[in-house]
């Protein structure tokens, strides 16, 4: 099972093509001029695309979550952490209905975000959320985790 966020994937996309484009405008509308300042070359008009095309990289960069889980566990990737997890170390998969994203509640008590199952994607969201916790509650049954200790010796 595998999940990405589909929407903002594209929101990213077109907002990266508006970037380069408005970068390209302004690149091509900056003439070989002298102002009373700085003298514009065409070696200005190359470097404000380029610089253009570093953010669109740099906005493209933000869609790259993903989420894969199968019978062992489940690897997330957010923007630019990365966890993979055992399905012992998870305890639940959670998607509240004011949550932007889904979350998993590890069995520590932390909380991983899943950047790519993102409300906004309103079906495949649910289905990826439904998957994980397929996934989470057949490996459970399978393992089941032993009882906390009382004491540490």
């Amino acid at each position: 099972m595998s999940a990405v966020p589909r929407r903002m994937r594209l929101l990213l996309a077109v907002l990266a093509a508006v970037v380069v484009g408005v970068m390209v405008f302004v690149a091509l509308g900056l003439k070989e001029t002298t102002n009373t300042v700085v003298t514009y070359r065409t070696s200005d008009q190359v470097a404000i695309i380029g610089i253009g095309l570093v953010l669109a990289a740099g906005v493209l960069f933000l869609g790259r979550s993903r989420v894969d889980a199968d019978d062992e566990g489940v690897r997330v990737r957010n923007v630019v952490v990365h966890h993979q997890l055992s399905w012992q170390a998870v305890r639940a998969v959670r998607f509240d209905r004011k949550s932007a994203w889904a979350s998993l509640l590890l069995e520590n008590g932390d909380e991983v975000s899943l950047l790519a199952v993102q409300a906004m994607d309103k079906e495949h969201a649910v289905r990826a959320v439904e998957g994980l916790r397929a996934l989470r509650d057949a490996a459970r049954a399978n393992d089941p985790v032993p009882p906390p200790l009382l004491y540490d010796n």
